[in-house]
């Protein structure tokens, strides 16, 4: 057979089709860097803020609500914490619309200001035995300015993330959204095992978990630097460049969405509940109905974040490559299973304790590395902040942020065998909408 000679200078075949990235690829790689570092840590920074609250709630809770009884101060400080989400949807509608009429960068700067301001508030206010019932007014106005913050940052930065992805790694992209707030979370736990673990009741009581709240505070100069120092993304420069760009975003929302408005909704109601149970409360729930020590629950709780933590972008790129539906239905059924002996299981051990938190933060996997990508999936940019926080910040506020006081309320009362039904009916919801939903991995977005 005659063979013919390839010509000198000419590629092998194989090299012929193989792209050689150009100028214009690496300043599109570099660019999608600098987003992701500047929408992850500064969403870090944030829910630093956030979840000291929630991991020290037992620990402040007799500074500003002084009581003989130790769950009714924790109540208390539980019941600020709920409203701390209400504040979330209105955060939500302004500056939702305050992000697609003036950008995602604009209002990311403003949100983890706002976060880091109360937080410092909190950490210097005086306590009911100095200033009376100023002490406890005062807490309740910093949350509800950080609620505000935290109902406009989830719409901000996972429109951010996804707006700068990759082609074909959006959930990956918005799974470093929940990255971040795991990390956050994480690091809140982390500063509590060290000060409980390092100081005695005395001192941690009285000046001990400001130095948290300090920290938190602090940080988010490290978060505002970031977010001052980015680009904003393309979708929202072609945006801004078109006619009627900066219409009414929430009234547009509402009118020409609502169906996509309630797929949000409904996408939240299990992941919100699940995740502030098992990732932001699960420490002082064991605390107070088992009497395991809180250095002890903390620290079950945060190897198990580390781990989680971990598992997110794998997550993600599972839902790129398989579908929305299939690994959020897992999440939601998982739980429906696994609800009543999770919870019959949790003692005063702390084995018990890490593996309970160990299966349900894997499953937590499937909710968290697609909340927010399968929410920037269902609108447009011109709405698409908007649309992404109010009906997340709605859904939060009714599930997320009662989920640490009612489960208390029922342990309390003596209905702590009923904890395990209020989850399981949640995870029930999510499996309903998960199945029904519409698969949106191959959808094209502006």
């Amino acid at each position: 057979m005659t063979q013919h000679a390839t010509p000198p200078g000419t590629p092998p075949a194989s090299a012929k089709h193989t792209p050689v990235p150009g100028p214009g690829d690496r300043e599109a790689a570099a660019r999608r860097r600098r987003a992701l570092w500047a929408g992850a840590v500064g969403n870090t920074v944030e829910w630093v803020d956030w979840a000291v609250y929630s991991t020290f709630s037992s620990v402040f809770a007799g500074t500003f609500f002084p009581s003989h009884a130790p769950e009714a101060a924790l109540l208390s400080t539980l019941a600020v914490f709920a409203v701390g989400f209400l504040m979330r949807p209105v955060g939500g509608a302004i500056l939702g619309a305050y992000g697609d009429r003036h950008g995602r960068k604009k209002a990311m700067t403003l949100t983890i200001s706002m976060m880091a301001g109360a937080a410092l508030v909190i950490a210097v206010c005086p306590g009911y035995s100095t200033i009376g019932v100023g002490a406890p007014v005062i807490l309740v106005l910093a949350r509800l300015v950080q609620g505000f913050s935290a109902g406009g940052e989830f719409g901000t930065s996972s429109a951010f993330l996804i707006e700068s992805a990759a082609p074909g790694r959006r959930a990956l992209a918005g799974s470093w959204q929940q990255v971040s707030v795991g990390a956050g979370t994480l690091i809140a736990s982390l500063m509590g095992t060290i000060l409980t673990s390092s100081l005695d009741d005395h001192a941690l009581d009285t000046w001990g978990w400001r130095i948290a709240f300090a920290v938190a505070g602090l940080l988010g100069l490290v978060g505002l630097w970031l977010r001052t120092h980015v680009e904003e993304t393309e979708s929202f420069q072609r945006l801004e460049r078109a006619e009627g760009a900066r219409a009414n975003p929430l009234r547009a929302m509402l009118v020409q969405h609502p169906r996509a408005a309630l797929r949000v909704v409904g996408v939240t109601v299990a992941g919100t509940l699940i995740y502030y149970l098992w990732v932001s409360y699960m420490p002082s729930y064991v605390h107070v109905t088992t009497g395991m020590p809180l250095n002890k629950a903390l620290l079950a709780n945060t190897l198990s974040l580390a781990v989680f933590i971990v598992l997110l972008p794998f997550g993600g790129m599972l839902s790129d490559r398989i579908g929305r539906k299939a690994t959020m239905t897992a999440f939601a059924g998982g739980f429906l299973v696994l609800a009543w002996p999770l919870f019959h299981v949790l003692d005063n051990n702390f084995w018990t304790l890490l593996g309970v938190e160990l299966v349900g933060v894997v499953l937590l996997v499937g909710y968290s590395a697609n909340c927010a990508v399968i929410m920037a999936e269902q609108f447009p940019p011109e709405v698409r902040t908007t649309g992404i926080a109010l009906p997340y910040a709605l859904a939060v506020a009714v599930f997320g942020g009662t989920a640490p006081y009612l489960t208390t309320w029922m342990s309390s009362n003596g209905h702590r065998d009923l904890v395990w039904l209020y989850l399981a009916a949640a995870a029930l919801v999510g499996v309903i909408v998960y199945a029904t939903m519409p698969e949106t991995k191959n959808k094209e977005i502006a």
